[in-house]
């Protein structure tokens, strides 16, 4: 109960046809983004972190569903990230969902309920999401079931992509705050 009613909450009150709009135009992009930037991962990252804060600051509950998951499906798709080693990536996606969802819900909680500052609720939700994936990897690599490449990926370079992407995704919140 208590997860929906947080999964519901929104900083800015779009009718259902804005909504709409914002989860199909940040879905999209999310999938075709490693199709047209294939590289470099921090700048791919970036952009679909920026996408996922947000969306949890104006999209209700399930609709945030395939902005969550469509994002490491492009990828995989695209095979280009992670090259030769995107097979291995089909043992973090679980993983990937869950982590954009442990950021989607500390921008809900901190920001938009405790009213936290942007700032801090950025810091934590990196440290969440990207700590929360490196252990993932971390105990898939002791397992064999990774290469040694995704520690970094899922770690430091999480931590990056999600700051750099909340710096963007600071600028578009301005824009909608203005428009909303």
């Amino acid at each position: 109960m208590y997860i929906n009613k947080l999964a519901n909450l929104q900083r800015y009150k779009w009718s259902i046809r804005n909504e709409a709009i914002e989860v199909v135009l940040y879905s999209l992009a999310g999938f075709f983004l490693p199709f047209m930037l294939a590289h470099p991962q921090w700048l791919v990252g970036t952009i679909v972190n920026a996408m996922i804060i947000s969306a949890a600051m104006s999209v209700k509950g399930h609709k945030l569903l395939p902005v969550i998951m469509l994002p490491s499906l492009g990828v995989l798709a695209a095979g280009l990230i992670f090259k030769q080693f995107t097979p291995f990536l089909l043992y973090m996606i679980a993983f990937i969902w869950i982590g954009n969802s442990l950021l989607i819900g500390t921008f809900k909680f901190l920001n938009i309920h405790k009213k936290w500052d942007y700032s801090s609720t950025l810091i934590i939700g990196a440290a969440v999401k990207s700590i929360f994936l490196f252990i993932a990897a971390f105990v898939m690599f002791k397992f064999g079931l990774l290469p040694v490449m995704f520690l970094s990926a899922m770690g430091i370079m999480q931590w990056i992509t999600v700051i750099s992407g909340g710096v963007l995704a600071f600028g578009f919140e301005k824009i909608k705050a203005k428009i909303s």
